[in-house]
C-alpha cells in the first residue's frame, strides 16, 4: 500500500495588489477569513495531515484547530520557498509519499479536487495537476520523489517549474468547484456577490 497523501494551503505572501489593513488570508469573505474557505474543502477531503503555510503570526492565530502551521519567515523570496517549507515538514514523516498543494486565495476549490489528484497519485502518478475546462490550475500532487527537486527552486514559481521538466497527469476536475482567486479588490467584491447569489440559489 502507497504512502499517504498530505494538503498543504499556502496562505504566505503579501497580497499588496488587494491592500486593506490584513493580510490576504484573512480578507473577509461571507463574514469568515478567505483562507478559511479553502481550508474547508483541504479538511472536508480527509486527506491528512493538512499543512498551512504562513507568513506571519496574524495569518497563525487564525488556524483552526487540527491544522499544522508551517511559519515561512522567508515568504518575501516567491512562492517556493512557500513550497519548499511545507516539503520540509512532510520529509521526516515516512507515512507520506505526496503533497497536495492549494492556495488560500482560491476559497471556491472543492475536496472533490485533492481527492481525485489523490486517486491520480494511487495509480502512479508522480506530478499530478487539476484542470477545468482544460485548463491547469490548482490544486497540485507533487511525489515524495520530487521533493528534493522542490527544495532547489527559487522566486515566484513553484510547482509549474517541476512540470517543464517532468510529465504531468492531468485530472479533470470540472464540476468539484472553481480555481477562481481573489487578488484585488474587484475580485474579492465580485466573490462575496457570487457568493451570496449561490447561497441564495440552494
Amino acid at each position: 500500500m502507497k504512502p499517504g497523501v498530505a494538503v498543504a494551503l499556502l496562505a504566505a505572501g503579501g497580497g499588496t495588489r488587494l491592500g486593506g489593513d490584513v493580510p490576504k488570508p484573512l480578507a473577509p469573505l461571507a463574514g469568515r477569513p478567505l483562507m478559511l474557505h479553502a481550508l474547508d474543502a483541504a479538511i472536508a477531503s480527509l486527506l491528512t495531515p493538512v499543512l498551512l503555510v504562513v507568513g506571519s503570526d496574524e495569518v497563525a492565530a487564525c488556524a483552526p484547530c487540527g491544522i499544522e502551521v508551517v511559519h515561512n519567515y522567508g515568504w518575501t523570496a516567491g512562492i517556493a520557498s512557500s513550497l519548499g517549507a511545507a516539503i520540509g515538514q512532510l520529509v521526516a514523516r515516512t507515512d507520506t509519499g505526496a503533497v497536495i498543494v492549494g492556495l488560500a486565495d482560491q476559497p471556491l476549490i472543492g475536496p472533490d479536487a485533492y481527492l481525485r489528484l489523490a486517486h491520480a497519485y494511487h495509480r502512479g502518478a508522480r506530478l499530478a495537476v487539476a484542470t477545468y475546462a482544460g485548463r491547469r490550475a490548482h490544486p497540485v500532487l507533487v511525489a515524495r520523489d520530487l521533493w528534493g527537486e522542490a527544495l532547489r527552486l527559487e522566486g515566484d514559481e513553484g510547482a509549474r517549474a517541476l512540470m517543464r521538466e517532468h510529465p504531468v497527469s492531468e485530472v479533470p476536475c470540472d464540476g468539484t468547484g472553481d480555481p477562481d482567486d481573489v487578488d484585488t479588490p474587484d475580485d474579492l467584491a465580485a466573490m462575496e456577490a457570487r457568493w451570496r447569489s449561490e447561497t441564495r440559489s440552494v
